[in-house]
């Protein structure tokens, strides 16, 4: 029997679910980089227009269909035209996907989280991360090599993800977000604070937020910040829309939405300030310009950070386990985030218990990770990133607008998202959802996707294909399969 019935046991406990599947890898080491070349200060207020007229539009829509439907993607699709079914299953393999390689990222974190308290990454720690560890090679027979280390990492990351989400909602992903997210933000301001301490913090500091005015003008950098948003958002994964589908009534949308969103801002700008004062500290003690030590994603945790912990002396031994501590609870608050889209429709349709659907989507999900545990791991991850986030993110999150903005209708929508608020949704939502963020979203990803095809390799080319085949035909086979629930 489909365990369905499952409902959030507080507004607690949803609200601090959806800040943990937001707050991400994304927040840590991709939105210090992204605001630091484009315009510092300056991209703050693209970034700030960009929640406003993209992320808190875009969440309340998911939010507003998952708690009027009560019911997974898959279903709400069907019931809205039985076709889209498969156009639900088709946005479902795009988290399942992603989740497929994040989990070789979080055990890369757990190697490095033991190595941090021995600092065992040694001196040179880009030839450690790069040649040690990952063994990376561009050959693509590499995928017939195992790295044993990080196979075994994702393999625990992997059973922690499957030990915790194929409890019952409110034992496994309500508890664990309720005492991960809180210690995340104890945490990481530690760590900020003590960054803010440091040597050099300031000079790190006004790197980051020195305004290029000149720069405001420029429609990159506006673009830029909309994909920060909808990267750091999540926005188009339908986790917010399945989260909100188990909620129960009587709950104000609009105030949890806003919370959700500046929250999850908030604390990857407040961590960029961290993260800045030490690249301070490090281009100081290293008498090296900012911008020869700023990097980006794997880079900034797992070579730039190591050293800087390496300077530190004693109190290297305490932050790094620290920063490792903060990375791998944002990393598994949103892995588990990501299996229930799947998991959710997988349960409706076929009438299988909770415990049954995410044993299957782990077992599956971790025989497909087994790619990137090889030499050619790394290259995989970097194709699999690339194609999923540009290709298929923002394609969904067109697709969600025009069918709920266009088709169903933002109307049917409007009662159960503005109930239970004083602050009500209307023309202006309206407008948002069905013109603006298509278009915007449909800019990035014509301009994202040309810029990708016509640099690729064809290697690459190969991978994006095989990943769109799949994409495509996947869905097919679950929509084809009878459903085990009568009226479904």
């Amino acid at each position: 029997m489909t365990e369905k019935t499952n409902q959030w046991n507080s507004t607690l406990g949803f609200l601090l679910a959806m800040i943990g599947s937001a707050v991400g890898l994304g927040n840590i080491w991709r939105f210090p980089y992204i605001a630091y070349t484009n315009g510092g200060g300056t991209f703050l207020i693209p970034y700030i227009v960009a929640i406003l007229c993209m992320g808190a539009p875009f969440i309340f829509i998911e939010y507003g269909a998952g708690y009027k439907f009560k019911a997974g993607l898959s279903k709400t699709l069907r019931t809205i035209n039985k076709k889209y079914e498969y156009i639900a299953w088709t946005i479902q393999m795009v988290p399942f996907l992603i989740l497929s390689y994040y989990t070789c990222i979080i055990g890369w974190n757990l190697i490095y989280l033991i190595l941090s308290f021995f600092k065992g990454w040694g001196t040179d720690t880009n030839t450690f991360f790069t040649h040690t560890l990952l063994q990376t090679s561009n050959n693509p027979l590499g995928i017939l090599h195992i790295v044993l280390p990080i196979f075994i990492a994702v393999a625990v990351s992997w059973f922690i993800i499957w030990f915790v989400s194929h409890k019952n909602l409110n034992d496994g992903v309500e508890t664990v977000c309720k005492i991960v997210i809180p210690l995340l933000f104890v945490l990481m301001a530690g760590i900020v604070i003590y960054s803010l301490t440091l040597p050099g913090a300031f000079k790190g500091v006004s790197a980051l937020f020195t305004p290029e005015w000149s720069q405001l003008t420029n429609f990159n950098i506006w673009l830029a910040a909309f994909g920060q948003i909808v990267f750091s958002l999540s926005l188009g994964l339908c986790i917010m829309f399945t989260y909100a589908s188990y909620l129960p009534d009587d709950i104000n949308l609009v105030k949890n939405g806003l919370t959700v969103a500046f929250t999850n801002s908030g604390f990857e700008v407040f961590t960029a300030i961290g993260m800045f004062s030490i690249l301070g500290f490090m281009s100081l003690v290293s008498n090296v310009p900012i911008d020869q030590v700023v990097t980006n994603g794997a880079g900034l945790a797992f070579v730039v950070l190591p050293s800087v912990f390496n300077t530190m002396g004693t109190v290297g031994y305490i932050i790094g386990p620290l920063f490792f501590i903060c990375l791998f609870f944002a990393g598994f608050t949103s892995a588990i985030a990501l299996v229930e889209p799947l998991n959710s429709s997988i349960s409706e349709k076929f009438n299988l218990s909770r415990k049954k659907t995410v044993s299957m989507i782990c077992l599956v999900g971790f025989l497909i990770s087994i790619l990137f545990t090889t030499t050619y791991g790394s290259s995989l991850l970097t194709y699999f990133d690339g194609f999923l986030n540009q290709f298929g993110l923002l394609l969904t999150v067109i697709i969600e607008c025009i069918i709920f903005g266009w088709i169903y209708g933002l109307d049917k929508l409007l009662d159960a998202i503005n109930s239970g608020s004083n602050f009500k949704l209307g023309k202006i939502w309206k407008f948002m959802i069905k013109y603006f963020i298509p278009i915007i979203v449909g800019i990035m990803w014509i301009r994202g996707n040309y810029t990708s095809f016509t640099s690729s390799d064809s290697m690459q080319v190969l991978i994006q294909f095989i990943l769109l085949v799949v994409l495509f035909i996947v869905p097919v086979i679950f929509y084809k399969l009878p459903s085990k629930v009568k009226n479904y």
